[in-house]
C-alpha cells in the first residue's frame, strides 16, 4: 500500500488535501487584471518585429488558420513583418479598436463574433462591407480606420479558379441565411447571376435578405428545397456542418443530402472547409455533379488584406493549399 502522506502537509494525504481544495471563481474578461505580462495580456510573448504588423482577432481565435496563411506569404516574399492572433472577448473589443494605432498595427482581420461590432466601430467602410453588413478586414488610410469585407471576393475568386462557368448560372440556390450567406449573395449578384433562391429553416431570416438585397432574391422554407434544386444551375451551402452525434459509431454511414434531382450540368460548392468534403459535397460527388470545396475562399479572401498591410500582393498557390490541408490533417 502506498503512503500518500507528504512532508509539510500537516499529516494529510494528497486525497484529503484535494478534497478540501476550492477553485477560485472565474473572472470575466471585463474584470480581470490586464497589465504588462499578465497571462491575459494578448501581447504576451508576441514576436518583436521591425516591419509592419497585422492581426487576426476573434473569441476564440486559437483555431484560425490565417496566421499559417499570412506567415507563409511573409516568408515566401521575404517580408520582415508579423501576423499574430489577438484573442479579444466581446466586452473588450471596442477598447481593442481604440488602441489599434497605439499598438503599431497596420490593420488586421476580424472573425466571429466581432464582425458586426467592427462594422460599427470603424470610421469608414468599403462598398462590400456596406452591402454585407459586416467587416472582416481593417486597415488605415491617411490615419482613418477603414473596414472592408473580402469574403465575397474570396468566394468568387475560389469559384473562378475551381468551378469555371459558375457566374453564368441563371438560378442559384443558397442554403442558409446567416452572415456568410450575405457575402455569398453579394458575390452572386455582383457577378450577374440571374436569380438567388434563399432556403432556410426560419423563413423570416431569408426574407430579411430579400429585403436587403432586392428583387433578384426570393425566400423559401426547407419544404421547397427539392423543387428549387431541380431548376438550379448552382447550389451554395453556407450552413454549418452539424456536430456528429456521439452515440453514432464511426463506422455508421453518413446520410448524404439527395442531389439526384439536380441537372447534370449543375454545380455545387460549400463555404465550409473543415471537413474539406462536407456532406453537401459528398452528395454532389455521388450525383456526379461538378463541385468545389470552400478552402479556396479562405485563401483568396486573405489576399487583399495582406496587400494593404504589407505592400505586396501574394499568390494563392497549390503549395499554400497543401500547407493548410496538412494542417487540417488532410492528405493532398
Amino acid at each position: 500500500m502506498v503512503d500518500e502522506t507528504k512532508a509539510g502537509s500537516g499529516g494529510k494525504t494528497i486525497s484529503e488535501r484535494d478534497a478540501e481544495w476550492t477553485p477560485k471563481p472565474y473572472v470575466s474578461g471585463e474584470a480581470r487584471v490586464r497589465g504588462d505580462n499578465s497571462v491575459f495580456d494578448p501581447n504576451l510573448n508576441k514576436p518583436k518585429v521591425e516591419g509592419p504588423k497585422a492581426f487576426i482577432t476573434g473569441w476564440p481565435v486559437w483555431h484560425s488558420r490565417s496566421p499559417l496563411v499570412h506567415g507563409h506569404w511573409l516568408k515566401t516574399l521575404g517580408i520582415d513583418g508579423a501576423y499574430i492572433r489577438q484573442g479579444i472577448p466581446p466586452e473588450e473589443f471596442a477598447a481593442f479598436l481604440d488602441a489599434l494605432r497605439d499598438g503599431g498595427f497596420a490593420g488586421g482581420n476580424v472573425t466571429i463574433p466581432h464582425k458586426e461590432a467592427a462594422f460599427r466601430g470603424v470610421e469608414r467602410r468599403d462598398g462590400a462591407a456596406e452591402a454585407i453588413g459586416a467587416v472582416n478586414t481593417i486597415w488605415f488610410e491617411d490615419g482613418v480606420m477603414v473596414g472592408g469585407n473580402t469574403d465575397a471576393y474570396g468566394f468568387a475568386a475560389n469559384l473562378d479558379e475551381r468551378l469555371e462557368g459558375w457566374d453564368k448560372a441563371g438560378n442559384a440556390v443558397v442554403i442558409g441565411a446567416g452572415g456568410a450567406a450575405r457575402a455569398v449573395i453579394h458575390a452572386l449578384l455582383e457577378r450577374g447571376v440571374g436569380h438567388v433562391f434563399v432556403v432556410n429553416r426560419t423563413v423570416s431570416r431569408a426574407e430579411n435578405l430579400v429585403r436587403d438585397f432586392g428583387p433578384k432574391l426570393s425566400a423559401h422554407g426547407e419544404d421547397e428545397r427539392d423543387d428549387l434544386l431541380a431548376i438550379a444551375d448552382l447550389l451554395v451551402n453556407t450552413a454549418p456542418v452539424p456536430e456528429k452525434d456521439p452515440e453514432v459509431p464511426d463506422w455508421f454511414p453518413v446520410k448524404l443530402p439527395d442531389l439526384s434531382m439536380m441537372k447534370p450540368d449543375a454545380m455545387v460548392t460549400d463555404i465550409v472547409y473543415s471537413p474539406l468534403m462536407t456532406p453537401t459535397l459528398l452528395g454532389a460527388e455521388k450525383a456526379g455533379l461538378r463541385h468545389c470545396d470552400g478552402l479556396g475562399m479562405l485563401l483568396h479572401q486573405a489576399v487583399p488584406g495582406f496587400e494593404r498591410w504589407f505592400g505586396a500582393r501574394p499568390d494563392v498557390t497549390e503549395e499554400l493549399r497543401t500547407l493548410v490541408l496538412r494542417d487540417l490533417g488532410v492528405s493532398p
